[in-house]
């Protein structure tokens, strides 16, 4: 991508943080994704069992619903795409530059790494109760 189109990140770092102190002043609620992939299993479960999903205590207290922190997640996907449109560097990509550079072309390697790292971030999301 050149260097031009790319945003500054003082800029979107900022931006990011008038989001943050708007969030808390007019919904108030703090940035959260992670709860919404467990909403988001929720309702696919729901979809496949749904006497499952009203048995497991999780469910109860976090019910499988659309909300607010659905909607941003989903909101962040749409953004990012129109970012990427809108800068010129959107491109279909088997492997990521990065990636390759770091795990090689190998599907199982890269696979193992992307679960591994998912893993390990979830578990520090779910840690912090986020």
């Amino acid at each position: 991508m050149p260097r031009s189109t790319a945003w500054s990140p003082y800029l979107a770092g900022a931006l990011s943080g008038v989001v943050v102190i708007l969030s808390v002043w007019i919904a108030g609620q703090y940035f959260g994704a992670s709860t919404s992939f467990v909403r988001a299993a929720g309702m696919i479960q729901g979809l496949v069992a749904p006497e499952r999903v009203e048995q497991l205590e999780y469910f109860v207290r976090v019910a499988p619903q659309v909300d607010w922190q659905w909607m941003f997640v989903t909101g962040i996907l749409v953004g990012s795409f129109i970012s990427a449109i809108t800068s010129g560097s959107f491109r279909v990509q088997l492997v990521p530059d990065m990636w390759r550079e770091k795990f090689g072309f190998t599907p199982v390697k890269r696979a193992f790494m992307a679960f591994f790292g998912g893993v390990i971030a979830m578990f520090g999301a779910r840690m912090a109760d986020g």
